[in-house]
């Protein structure tokens, strides 16, 4: 076998282990070339497509990845619906009020907010095939995680490209982590954020307590992957009606 379809192998059976990554449903189309793994697909949810890449990256030989897998929606959406959606979601925001919101339509660039006040930051929005793409800057790391959730909380989208920048630049931490999730939390209607303990170790989220049903307990785990910089999630929270 070369060395190229040995890489392959070994990216396909750490999928094939673990048990959020469907490939039998949800297939992952692969190629590795001077070290770069490409994959491309559909996931089932967030947690599948961050644990793909990150059981990708881990596998020996594998230097980088291009990423092309996206999430398969929870509603089909137009982007312009999207793009409203995600628009009307950072307008709303208060910790997002101080950002000027441009949106990108049919090629052309609105502004649909003036920030009046100093400092402020510029958040551009724009949608294409269900890819929500964040970019420019904001003033803060809180508000740069928690514009990337709103875009991830729209329904159909399918995957958030988080490129804005922070002015002025500031240090990120486990801390910073940890406080974003519980804001994300707080925020999440169908999550009891007072039954859950937030725990942040080398970008590794811990989520402790209970939660009352399975689909809430998977809410506050999916909350967490929608975290910028978030590595890895533990769910250990109990399910106690």
């Amino acid at each position: 076998m070369t060395h190229q379809g040995q890489v392959l192998t070994a990216v396909r059976a750490s999928f094939e282990r673990e048990p959020r990554i469907n490939l039998h449903k949800y297939p992952v189309r692969m190629d590795f070339s001077d070290g770069v793994l490409t994959l491309e697909g559909e996931a089932e949810h967030v947690a599948a497509k961050k644990l793909s890449l990150e059981l990708a990256i881990a596998v020996s030989g594998v230097t980088g990845i291009v990423d092309r897998l996206h999430v398969m929606p929870s509603t089909h959406m137009g982007d312009g619906a999207i793009l409203d959606a995600v628009r009307d979601a950072l307008l709303h925001a208060p910790g997002l009020q101080n950002c000027t919101i441009q949106v990108k339509r049919k090629g052309t660039w609105e502004t649909v907010r003036e920030a009046t006040v100093t400092p402020h930051g510029v958040i551009q929005l724009s949608v294409t095939d269900g890819v929500v793409l964040l970019d420019d800057h904001v003033t803060s790391l809180i508000q740069k995680r928690l514009a990337g959730v709103l875009a991830w909380w729209v329904p159909g989208s399918r995957d958030v490209v988080n490129g804005m920048e922070v002015v002025p630049l500031q240090e990120d931490s486990d801390e910073e982590i940890a406080k974003a999730v519980r804001l994300v939390l707080e925020k999440d209607p169908f999550v009891n954020v007072e039954r859950i303990r937030v725990t942040v170790k080398k970008a590794v989220v811990t989520l402790e307590g209970d939660a009352p049903s399975v689909p809430q307990k998977e809410m506050a785990e999916f909350d967490a992957w929608y975290v910028f910089g978030v590595d890895k999630v533990h769910n250990r929270l109990e399910v106690r009606p």
